[in-house]
């Protein structure tokens, strides 16, 4: 828009936070019901699609959606339903995965998953960048090249300042360096835990718990 770039889908995130706390203020003990909780989900399902179909980006509709159903889980008080649903869906992810690779297809997902499992094997297949960041972590050791003096990123490692920073971190700053961003990280969902904890309403709470969940989602998909 003009000089400013705009992702719609990073609002999206913070929407649908804002959007689950005050549906589920909205319903209090009926959440517990299973009609509440796919009147929960529909929206961030929905959101979760237009960003699938609107952007193609499926990590940013995976994270949207488990936004959603991270903010259904903790608003619910009984857990049992939502293990056995998860339980169905990998079971079913890890189905339909092993079908796409033994009927050798050509989907860029699946070459992506299998990339990410073997990046050997698939090196000439689009392995590069992850053989490269694990490059980076390698030649880091315990306690890097000192904080600058990156090598991968001047060209190695394509786009080192997104996806791939946490290889970066460790090549500059070593094994030491990346533990110890794991560490803040750690300790900055902790106090959200606690913050959404001391809340002075169940608003509030469950903002800052939607922030933990999207944080959380952030740092795992990346760093994976």
């Amino acid at each position: 828009i003009g000089p400013i770039n705009f992702q719609p889908a990073e609002l999206a995130k913070i929407a649908v936070i804002i959007m689950m706390a005050y549906m589920i203020g909205k319903m209090g003990r009926k959440v517990k019901t299973l009609k509440s909780c796919m009147i929960l989900g529909l929206p961030g399902a929905g959101l979760a699609l237009a960003a699938y179909i609107l952007t193609d980006n499926l990590s940013t509709a995976m994270i949207i959606l488990g936004i959603t159903v991270g903010m259904v889980f903790v608003a619910h008080p009984d857990m049992r339903p939502f293990i056995a649903v998860a339980g169905v869906i990998l079971i079913v992810i890890g189905v339909l995965f092993l079908v796409a690779t033994t009927k050798n297809s050509d989907s860029f997902r699946v070459m992506r998953v299998l990339v990410w499992l073997q990046p050997e094997k698939y090196s000439d297949e689009g392995g590069y960048q992850t053989l490269q960041a694990l490059y980076a972590i390698g030649s880091g050791g315990l306690f890097g090249r000192g904080l600058g003096n990156s090598i991968q990123k001047l060209g190695s490692v394509p786009e080192a300042q997104n996806d791939m920073i946490f290889s970066i971190i460790c090549e500059e700053l070593g094994i030491f360096g990346g533990i110890f961003v794991l560490i803040l990280f750690g300790y900055l969902l902790y106090r959200l835990f606690f913050i959404a904890q001391n809340a002075p309403d169940l608003f509030g709470s469950l903002i800052v718990t939607g922030i933990f969940i999207h944080i959380a989602l952030q740092v795992i998909l990346n760093i994976a």
